[in-house]
């Protein structure tokens, strides 16, 4: 899982000015969706969600941890809902749920769901991946992004070894000497690094490449254009190594992100706004699959997907029958081997807080086929879009369709309630009107 990657930062999604051969050929081998989405604009509710099949609002990990009151604006009316800083133990990981059918767990890069991230990013012990079912955790702390891309790292739990390396090599290097030491095993590994976050870092002449060609749509920034080719190049070493080891045709590969871009380095056209926001630029992801024999080479699908799906369908792969505890995300292996559609009807999403531009609205959405209602938490009001004939979410329907307005609107909070999703609460003002004059 790539982190702040953008659905038009990829080759294979259509940017010709941004050279991505890895990730490319994994979708020439397997499965590109065209219609994937991270489960909240930001990053740490979206991993929450993946780790647990289990929504954010149902969570109530609902913000980029720690959430801290001065993201809001000046003339906020309205303060964030309240949000846990760390993924309770008692919620059960796909890794814990792994781990206990005989896999070996291995988790490398950014983890952001252990509290405040105190000296080296070690936030509190006791919510590390090591507490949630990894055998093993290289990286993972409570950071959100690394102070540095190049070694040393300043990571507590990542030790120096070769002054100047860069980090998503690194991490590569990391997860081939575990596939190596549990090759013969089933396993899982986590790869979810922590570019192309900030800070902008990348090989000088990755950045020298990408200032020549110039920016222009797909390129604004020639940094982040270097760490998407650098991210590319760690992850092809990764693929080359399953296949040197024989290991590729008995392998799932799975590559996604956690939100939108940053726009300040990124701009997602034709998508609009970034992280942070509701619109499909903060929450449409690139989302590809690799699994030969199961997934056929070179297909895309345009089901709409989101990261809860992961967990039970990594049960499924794994031959682990699900328990009790109801899941927010569905088994995509119908999707994978093309036998059939999903049994859903909707997909839900809750923001009810400032991002750290503070620049979003407080609000949720709801999309059903290609329609995309999004509700204001701080004036009720909607809009609405044709996902299907306006990719952009330029023209909003909401005046012209009320009826689809009104019914998306009730489906929508009928499902925070059966979530009790927290809410935003309203700023009293106690200042009288001549104050306020």
């Amino acid at each position: 899982m790539a982190d702040d990657m953008g659905w038009t930062d990829l080759a294979c999604y259509g940017n010709s000015r941004v050279e991505t051969p890895h990730l490319d050929r994994l979708a020439a081998d397997g499965m590109r969706f065209t219609d994937a989405y991270a489960a909240a604009p930001v990053c740490s509710p979206t991993r929450a969600a993946v780790l647990t099949g289990l929504a954010p609002a149902r969570l109530r990990i609902t913000n980029h941890i720690p959430d801290r009151p001065s993201f809001a604006p000046e003339d906020a009316g309205f303060d964030s809902a309240a949000t846990r800083d760390r993924l309770p133990l008692e919620q059960v990981t796909i890794a814990e749920r792994l781990k206990g059918a005989g896999y070996a767990t291995g988790f490398f890069g950014k983890w952001h769901l252990n509290g405040k991230s105190g000296k080296e990013g070690r936030g509190d012990a006791a919510f590390t991946p090591e507490a949630q079912g990894f055998d093993l955790n290289i990286g993972g702390c409570a950071l959100g992004g690394p102070p540095t891309f190049f070694d040393p790292y300043r990571i507590h739990n990542l030790p120096t070894r070769r002054p100047g390396e860069y980090l998503p090599d690194r991490l590569a290097d990391e997860v081939i000497g575990f596939v190596d030491q549990h090759h013969d095993q089933p396993f899982l590994a986590c790869l979810w690094s922590y570019a192309v976050h900030w800070p902008m870092e990348a090989p000088e002449d990755l950045v020298a490449k990408y200032e020549k060609i110039g920016e222009g749509e797909g390129l604004k920034d020639a940094r982040y254009a270097a760490m998407v080719e650098a991210l590319d190049a760690s992850i092809g070493r990764i693929l080359s190594a399953l296949d040197d080891r024989g290991l590729a045709n008995d392998t799932l590969v799975v590559f996604t992100s956690d939100n939108g871009p940053y726009l300040g380095v990124a701009e997602p056209t034709p998508l609009r706004s970034g992280k942070g926001h509701l619109y499909e630029g903060g929450v449409r992801v690139p989302l590809i699959v690799r699994w030969p024999g199961v997934v056929a080479p070179g297909r895309t699908c345009d089901v709409p997907v989101i990261s809860m799906d992961f967990h039970p369908t990594l049960l499924g792969v794994a031959g682990i029958e699900r328990d009790d505890t109801p899941l927010d995300g569905v088994d995509l292996m119908s999707l994978f081997d093309s036998s059939g559609g999903l049994d859903r009807d909707a997909l839900f999403f809750h923001y009810p807080n400032y991002a750290f531009h503070g620049a979003n609205t407080l609000g949720g959405a709801i999309r059903v086929g290609d329609h995309k209602l999004i509700e204001s938490y701080e004036d009720g009001s909607v809009e609405l879009y044709d996902l299907g004939s306006d990719l952009g979410e330029s023209r909003d329907l909401a005046a012209k369709r009320p009826a689809l307005a009104k019914n998306l609107l009730g489906k929508l909070r009928k499902w925070r309630e059966s979530v009790d999703a927290a809410m935003p609460e309203e700023i009293e003002n106690t200042r009288s009107e001549d104050q306020r004059r």
